[in-house]
């Protein structure tokens, strides 16, 4: 990992606009520790700015908060979680997201706010209400960027108003793409007609071409990008040091690997969007992904303090054998597993010549 003194050598492979650069400068450049909200429609390199506007205020700050709102195509964390992370280190090469460990985060549960839309905002405004009370601990002068999702038409351009009236950010940037149909409005788009902001509103194009004229608009594989992070956040389970290096590999460690033993009776188990029957509880919950959550503080907003594996459900022991790289300490507080619809990538399921045990024939019946 880069330290903050260090440039962004292997990045410049990355094609940055002049005028990238100058949105990037000019926000750097604010008198007060700025607040950056980055929009723009899909593919247009909302994360890709966001990325190199975070080192280049690091090179004026020692940390940067960055809210995280994209639960499909997340920064520093697994799909499915909005989160506030605070970086105190250049990231040395833009194409590579790399997982850290947010201040706090929420388990939504879905890679889209379509279908909760009312909870995807009320957690994104918990997470800058954290982040605008605190300054995370007392840092006074610690900058904010905040990406959006490429969901700017619909329900979706409702949302990011309403973000937008709430946190009063000082610079909003717009990425523009070349279908003008799919971009937002001109100008301070979210405010009433006749309201005054002292927002600096910085209008760029998106990176379509590269300096030798190549098209950099390709579209990517968003699904298997998500499962190359859920494969990257379980592998924490294991030393750095372990050799790892094919899904074979990682499916066999996973399947051997011991499980926490938690009791049913210790934990609150709540599927986040739908109903599922009490007598299918446990079938459901198998084989899944959960949110590991704490809610001793509010029981509407668990904090989640990572994700677990639900290997299998002894119904006459009373236990959940759960897999997960969070540590013991921190695994002592959950005291609720939230269900939604992140899924173990399938790659991890259909190895061939390892038998998975991830399958719903491991929950025992209960007659």
């Amino acid at each position: 990992m880069a330290t903050t003194s260090e440039t962004e050598s292997p990045s410049q492979q990355i094609y940055k606009p002049a005028e990238w650069l100058n949105a990037a400068e000019t926000i750097a450049c604010s008198s007060i520790a700025p607040i950056a909200l980055i929009c723009g429609p899909k593919n247009s390199g909302k994360s890709t700015f966001s990325r190199h506007l975070v080192n280049v205020l690091l090179q004026r700050h020692k940390k940067v908060a960055y809210l995280d709102t994209d639960v499909g195509q997340t920064e520093f964390t697994p799909p499915g979680l909005l989160s506030l992370t605070v970086i105190d280190k250049i990231t040395p090469d833009l194409t590579i997201p790399c997982l850290k460990t947010p201040e706090r985060c929420f388990f939504f549960g879905d890679v889209s706010s379509k279908r909760d839309p009312a909870t995807y905002l009320t957690y994104i405004l918990a997470l800058y209400d954290h982040y605008f009370t605190t300054k995370i601990q007392g840092s006074s002068g610690l900058p904010l960027i905040i990406n959006t999702p490429g969901w700017v038409k619909g329900i979706g351009y409702e949302i990011l108003v309403d973000m937008l009236k709430h946190m009063s950010p000082t610079h909003v940037v717009k990425i523009r793409i070349s279908a003008q149909s799919k971009n937002l409005p001109d100008g301070a788009f979210w405010l009433d007609e006749g309201v005054a902001d002292a927002c600096n509103v910085i209008e760029i194009d998106a990176a379509r071409q590269d300096h030798l004229q190549r098209s950099l608009l390709v579209k990517r594989d968003v699904r298997l990008l998500r499962d190359l992070r859920v494969m990257a956040y379980f592998r924490q389970c294991f030393p750095s040091e372990m050799t790892l290096s094919t899904l074979k590999e990682l499916a066999r460690a996973l399947a051997a690997h011991p499980p926490y033993e938690i009791p049913i009776s210790s934990i609150k188990i709540k599927h986040l969007h739908c109903q599922v029957p009490v007598t299918e509880t446990f079938y459901s919950l198998n084989a899944t992904i959960v949110g590991l959550a704490v809610s001793s503080m509010s029981e509407q907003l668990p904090q989640c303090v990572g994700l677990g594996i639900v290997r299998g459900i002894n119904t006459f022991r009373g236990v959940l054998h759960v897999i997960t790289p969070v540590p013991q300490h921190i695994l002592e507080d959950v005291d609720m597993l939230l269900q939604g619809f992140i899924q173990i990538p399938t790659s991890l399921l259909q190895v061939q010549g390892c038998i998975s045990p991830y399958m719903s024939a491991n929950v025992l019946s209960t007659n």
